[in-house]
C-alpha cells in the first residue's frame, strides 16, 4: 500500500500547522477518502476509520462551540483518543482552547486551511487519490498528440524515441522516454509521468542524451498526461495478418484498466510520427461517435 506525508499535503495546500509541538516529519497518509466527524462528534463512533484525515468545517465547528467546556472537553477528548492521523480546521477557523493540550497528548497534529470546507475536501481528495494510486513503470515513451495521451511501446531500438522527437518537432508534447511512470486513479483513467531526474530528457542512439525543454522550450512538454491509447510499434513480419479495417479494437491491460491499443508494424519507408497522429486522431473521432470504418462498411 502507498503512503503520502502530511508534510507534503501541507506543501500542497499551504496549511498552517496550529500544534507546533506536535511534528508532521514522517507523518503518513494511506487513504484516499476523508471525514468529518460530525456523528463521532455526536458519540456515534461504530465504523469510524481513525487512519482517514479528519475534516472540521462550520458544522463541526458551530456544533463543538455550542458545548459547554466540559462537555466539549469531553467530546474533543474521545477523538482524539482514537489516535487520529490527523485534523484539518477550514475556513481559517481558530482551534478550540481544548486542543492543543489533547494534540499533545494524543500527539495529533492539528493543521488549518483557509479553504471552503467543500472546496478543500474535492482538492485534498482528488490529490490524495493520485498520490496514493496504484503505479506500474512501463518501457515506453508517452506523448500528447491533439490532447491525446500515447504511449509507444515496443521493443529496444525500435525507434520509439525517434517517433516521439518527430511529433515534438510537429507540435506535440512530450512527457516521459523510456520509463513511464502509471498511476491507476480510477476505473477509468490512468495518469503518466516520468521519474524526476529523468524528467524532459530523451535518449537519442548515435547522439545521446537531449534535453527536450531546453531545445523545444516549455511549450513543448508536459509534467503528466492521461494515457488514452496505446501504440505498439514491432518489426514487420510478413506471415503476421496486421488489422487493416479497423472495426474493433484490440486492448492492453494496464493496472486493470482496458487501453486500445494499435499494433503498428515498422519498415523502411513508414512515417511513424505521421501513423501515431493519424492514430490519436481517428482514437477522438471514436471517442466523440464517429468510425470511419463502420461509415465505410455501412456504405455497402
Amino acid at each position: 500500500m502507498y503512503s503520502v506525508s502530511i508534510a507534503a499535503m501541507q506543501k500542497e495546500f499551504r496549511l498552517n500547522l496550529l500544534t507546533e509541538d506536535v511534528g508532521i516529519n514522517g507523518r503518513m497518509l494511506a487513504h484516499a477518502e476523508i471525514n468529518r466527524p460530525a456523528l463521532q462528534l455526536a458519540g456515534f463512533y461504530d465504523y469510524f476509520n481513525s487512519s482517514r484525515l479528519q475534516i472540521i468545517g462550520k458544522v463541526e465547528h458551530t456544533y463543538l462551540e455550542s458545548l459547554d467546556k466540559a462537555e466539549r472537553h469531553a467530546t474533543l477528548r474521545r477523538l482524539f483518543g482514537h489516535k487520529i492521523t490527523g485534523l484539518v480546521i477550514c475556513h481559517s477557523l481558530p482551534m478550540f482552547p481544548e486542543m492543543p493540550g489533547l494534540a499533545s497528548e494524543f500527539d495529533v497534529p492539528v493543521l488549518q486551511s483557509s479553504e471552503g470546507t467543500s472546496d478543500f475536501i474535492g482538492e485534498v481528495i482528488r490529490w490524495l487519490k493520485v498520490e496514493l494510486a496504484p503505479r506500474v513503470t512501463m518501457h515506453g515513451v508517452l506523448v500528447d498528440i491533439y490532447g491525446e495521451g500515447v504511449l509507444i511501446i515496443g521493443e529496444s531500438g525500435i525507434g520509439k524515441s525517434e517517433a516521439a522527437l518527430e511529433l515534438i518537432k510537429r507540435g506535440h508534447r512530450f512527457v516521459a522516454d523510456d520509463a513511464v511512470e502509471i498511476k491507476r486513479v480510477s476505473q477509468r483513467t490512468l495518469i503518466g509521468s516520468s521519474p524526476e531526474n529523468i524528467r524532459y530528457f530523451i535518449e537519442l542512439r548515435g547522439i545521446g542524451i537531449i534535453d527536450v525543454r531546453q531545445i523545444f522550450g516549455v511549450q513543448s512538454v508536459m509534467a503528466t498526461q492521461s494515457v488514452d491509447m496505446v501504440i505498439k510499434l514491432e518489426t514487420w513480419d510478413q506471415a503476421k495478418t496486421y488489422n487493416r479495417l479497423g472495426l474493433t479494437d484490440d486492448y492492453i491491460d494496464i493496472l486493470g484498466n482496458r487501453v486500445v491499443c494499435h499494433v503498428i508494424p515498422i519498415r523502411p519507408g513508414r512515417n511513424t510520427a505521421v501513423i501515431c497522429e493519424a492514430a490519436a486522431i481517428n482514437h477522438r473521432q471514436k471517442k466523440m461517435g464517429y468510425n470511419a470504418a463502420k461509415a465505410l462498411f455501412d456504405k455497402d
